[in-house]
């Protein structure tokens, strides 16, 4: 099967290139390091060094802990962290600086992964979340290189169509030296794809420090906002803003000001359009300009989630009115800022039940049950308060993944330095 694959991947590399040029209209930054995607990472040869793989800007984030803590117990080990796309390696940018060495991680084509594992000379692998790919899993096996996937999450939607082509995946998932998933219910879909040895080691997302300059960047936002109700809407996807905005215009409260930050900074301009084409008053972000009768705030930038979140009275968790399948509503509840969260949720299914139970979240079914609930906080001050201290104490409970997580990974690490 993975001979098959491979061919596969003959035909489909002419269309990954021409997707990069597509991609690159809006974000030339896809034409950049474009040699690292066939292999030709910068050579190593610099002592022992962990390779950790985070695809996009979530995954980098989640990696932060474990980057810290990893560097904190050995200090002299160097980190390289690979990316799949331009804001991944952007985020990993503005969180490390050139503290490591960034990269992307090439097509699972068998030359291409040859060639990376050859120049980049890890001695232990870590892939976050869910990343399979069967030509770099067997490499790994073959060269002796310990491979994780760590914080692994997998929804029933992804393990329906990874059980379709078992044959694959249950040896790739076989290749790995552990697989660390992040509750008992992804656990037991691993497994059920092929890999019985899983440990459940918790969601690394819940031990995720705060920027630096967020409190900062919070006062700024707070001050732009001249004391509205805050309405955040993060991380929204393509066809949410339009229902985002007619939940505003139902509300018809005048000091409600709606925070929308899209999820993919591509398009920012195009939410600008809309917003604009509706003709009411609103500003943004990269803008230094303070409209107190605006009614919409276009947060177009990167980096700044968790001062949205602090600086918001109550937060719509984007992907989740139309199936997308959610974002991470976990930084709502650390932040203290009530979540509503809408029927799709796969992607986060136990976090959000879990922070529904605990009474850090509301499940909304449409953008009128949207509209209903962001009304009553509105008019409830105890009740947000409430929920605060809720998505607090939530957040403080779930801690401790990076230690259990590190642990594993050190036992791999030592043996391996032990030959």
């Amino acid at each position: 099967m993975r001979f098959l694959y491979s061919l596969a991947w003959l035909l489909v590399l002419p269309f990954a290139f021409l997707y990069l040029l597509w991609r690159a209209r809006r974000q030339p930054e896809y034409l950049r390091h474009w040699e690292e995607r066939l292999g030709w990472v910068r050579p190593w040869a610099g002592g022992r060094r962990i390779w950790i793989h985070a695809v996009s800007v979530g995954e980098t984030r989640a990696a932060a802990p474990l980057i810290a803590a990893w560097r904190a117990r050995h200090p002299d080990c160097a980190i390289l962290l690979t990316h799949a796309t331009p804001t991944g390696r952007e985020t990993g940018a503005s969180l490390f600086g050139e503290t490591i060495e960034q990269a992307y991680l090439p097509y699972d084509f068998p030359v291409f992964v040859w060639l990376f594992l050859k120049r980049a000379q890890p001695d232990l692998g870590v892939i976050m979340e869910t990343e399979i790919w069967p030509n770099l899993f067997a490499a790994c096996r073959r060269r002796g290189i310990p491979l994780f996937l760590v914080n692994a999450r997998l929804s029933p939607r992804s393990a329906h169509g990874y059980a379709r082509f078992r044959r694959l995946t249950a040896p790739a998932l076989q290749a790995l030296s552990g697989l660390l998933a992040q509750t008992a219910e992804d656990a037991q879909r691993f497994s059920e794809l092929g890999e019985s040895r899983v440990r459940v080691t918790g969601n690394l997302k819940f031990d995720v420090s705060l920027p630096a300059e967020t409190a900062q960047r919070t006062l700024d936002l707070r001050q732009r906002f001249a004391g509205r109700f805050v309405w955040l809407a993060a991380s929204t996807r393509e066809g949410e803003e339009v229902l985002l905005l007619e939940a505003l215009d139902q509300l018809a409260l005048p000091d409600v000001l709606l925070v929308l930050v899209p999820r993919h900074p591509q398009r920012f301009d195009e939410v600008a359009r809309l917003i604009s084409g509706r003709g009411q008053p609103w500003m943004r972000r990269s803008v230094a300009e303070k409209k107190p009768e605006a009614c919409v705030f276009l947060g177009d930038s990167m980096g700044e989630m968790a001062a949205y979140y602090a600086a918001s009275d109550v937060a719509y968790i984007g992907g989740s009115l139309l199936p997308f399948g959610g974002q991470n509503l976990i930084e709502a509840a650390a932040a203290g800022c009530p979540a509503l969260i809408g029927p799709h949720t796969w992607n986060f299914s136990q976090a959000a039940d879990q922070a529904v139970a605990a009474g850090a979240a509301l499940r909304i079914a449409d953008s009128q049950a949207l509209a209903a609930a962001l009304r009553a906080l509105h008019d409830d001050a105890t009740n947000r308060e409430s929920m605060a201290a809720a998505g607090r104490a939530f957040a403080e409970r779930n801690r401790g993944a990076t230690q259990r997580t590190i642990q594993l990974l050190e036992e791999a690490w030592l043996k391996d330095s032990a030959v």
